[in-house]
Formats: structure tokens, sequence, C-alpha cells
């Protein structure tokens, strides 16, 4: 049993179907589903190059419209920004929490003047 190292196997969307390039073997064959993809793919190839189905490794890479390669990037810039607001916030929380502690209230009140437990609100204090 000889295993190749895996063909690369670009796949990309054509009408309603998959069209998937070899570029290794300049060959190309279609999928109907992504789940079709690596199974096509494989079939293919071990038809071409006369290896058994069971030897014949892939690695998909999508290859995406430009305009949804954009929304894709613009989601991870936005998920980015999420986080680095959530620990702005959670910045935020502890610092408010410290005050209202040093100005004497009791760590239940804390938590009440917060909208959060009083357990929270010793983590925010703690934290």
């Amino acid at each position: 049993m000889v295993i190749h190292s895996p063909y690369a196997v670009h796949a990309r969307l054509d009408g309603r179907l998959w069209f998937l390039e070899i570029p290794a073997l300049e060959g190309a064959t279609q999928a109907r589903t992504v789940g079709e993809i690596e199974g096509m793919a494989v079939d293919y190839i071990a038809a071409v190059t006369d290896a058994a189905v069971a030897d014949v490794r892939v690695t998909v890479e999508f290859v995406l419209p430009p305009t949804v390669q954009l929304h894709l990037s613009r989601a991870r810039e936005l998920r980015s920004a999420e986080a680095q607001a959530r620990t702005a916030a959670a910045t935020e929380s502890r610092m408010a929490a410290r005050e209202l502690r040093d100005a004497g209230l009791t760590l239940r009140d804390v938590g009440t003047v917060l909208g959060v437990s009083h357990q929270r609100a010793q983590q925010l204090v703690a934290g």
C-alpha cells in the first residue's frame, strides 16, 4: 500500500455544482454537494492514477466568490472588534465595582447597583 501526499483539490461553486480542480493532475471533476466533494475527488484521482481509493488523500480548498470573501473578511473584523469591546466592557465593569466598593458599599449592594449577583460583584472587585 503506497499512500501519496495529499492531492490539493480546489472546489469552486459553478452554478448549482461544485467544480473540482486537481492541479497536480491537470484534471477536474464535479460534485453536487459539499459532502460529495472529497469522495468525488478521491474517485477521480484513483481512476486517473490507477491508485486504490483507500490510498488517495486529498485536501480541499474552497475558492469562494470575491463578494463572499469580502463578507467573511468583514465578519472576522467584526468578531475581533466584538472581542475588544467585551474586554473593554469587562475592564469598565471591574473599575465600577471597585469604585463602588471603595465608596463603602457592601458586595451585595454593589451587585444590586450593577445588576449582577453579589458573587459576581465579588469577582469584579477581586478581578
